[in-house]
């Protein structure tokens, strides 16, 4: 237990192993109810349930591994849910793209994020980061005007006009 407190440098930041594990156990509990909500709402998309809750699992651990270990910094990685609820309702349910198309543009996202990091494109980030919180807002505002026309429109089906 002394090499874990001492690799993890404990007793510098006013800690110990037992408060550590509370707080682990904590956070564990307060983020699994993704491992669930995930998968459901990726399964709306068509992709299997099954392979999106190991694949969430995995990535959080690992997220979480690396940052614990490589980062020596307590902090758990998952999945973001409002990127997933706008890849599953605003982009493949939304706009019609099939969830492989849309996956492959998430991916190609990541490509240019860590291409733009390698070379230290700090201003390059900061705009695309601004046009990509631009565009969610943009098709989250269409997201709700078409809620909104459906709404409107099943609310006249079925009445008599005299």
């Amino acid at each position: 237990m002394d090499k874990i407190a001492k690799f993890f440098e404990l007793e510098a930041r006013g800690s110990n192993i037992r408060t550590e594990l509370v707080a682990g156990l904590t956070t564990f509990l307060a983020m699994a109810y993704i491992t669930i909500v995930n998968p459901v709402i990726l399964s709306e998309t068509g992709m299997d349930f099954g392979a999106v809750f190991v694949a969430t699992c995995i990535a959080a651990a690992f997220g979480s591994i690396v940052m614990g270990l490589v980062g020596n910094y307590p902090i758990a990685q998952a999945p973001g849910m409002g990127q997933n609820a706008f890849f599953a309702y605003g982009i493949v349910l939304g706009l019609g793209y099939t969830w492989q198309t849309a996956l492959g543009a998430v991916f190609l996202s990541g490509i240019i994020f860590i291409i733009l990091s390698y070379f230290n494109s700090t201003i390059f980030m900061y705009y695309f980061s601004i046009f990509h919180i631009f565009g969610q807002f943009i098709n989250i505002k269409w997201l709700i005007f078409k809620f909104e026309y459906k709404f409107n429109a099943n609310k006249s089906e079925g009445q008599c006009i005299n």
